[in-house]
């Protein structure tokens, strides 16, 4: 297979990481920061979600620590590490952040007042 001659197009780098930067911020803000309009979830918390029903955990079971979940949804559905799903737990179990509370917590998850979660 015979190569033609390459073409080296001059580019501003000004204008070419600005419209990368752009592109880039405009997926991460339509893939993971805006709630799906399917369900209104966010990617994280529908693997926390996920997570708690592959433990079996429903609103009659028993509680669990939010470590087990958090570990479970970090090892099983997100490759990115463990400090994005405790907060994304902590959030739908305060009934300040959400309208309806996904996940009915025990213990300390934090106040109105800023106090933060144990």
């Amino acid at each position: 297979m015979a190569m033609g001659p390459e073409k080296i197009v001059p580019i501003d780098i000004e204008d070419e990481m600005s419209r990368s930067y752009i592109d880039y911020s405009m997926s991460v803000i339509v893939s993971r920061a805006l709630p799906d309009v399917r369900d209104g979830l966010k990617p994280s918390q529908r693997r926390v979600l996920v997570a708690m029903n592959d433990l079996n955990l429903s609103p009659s079971s028993n509680y669990r620590k939010c470590a087990k979940i958090a570990g479970d949804a970090s090892g099983n559905y997100h490759p990115h590490g463990e400090a994005v799903i405790y907060p994304t737990l902590v959030r739908m179990a305060q009934n300040f952040n959400l309208r309806y509370t996904l996940v009915d917590g025990q213990g300390n998850f934090g106040s109105v007042d800023g106090d933060p979660p144990a």
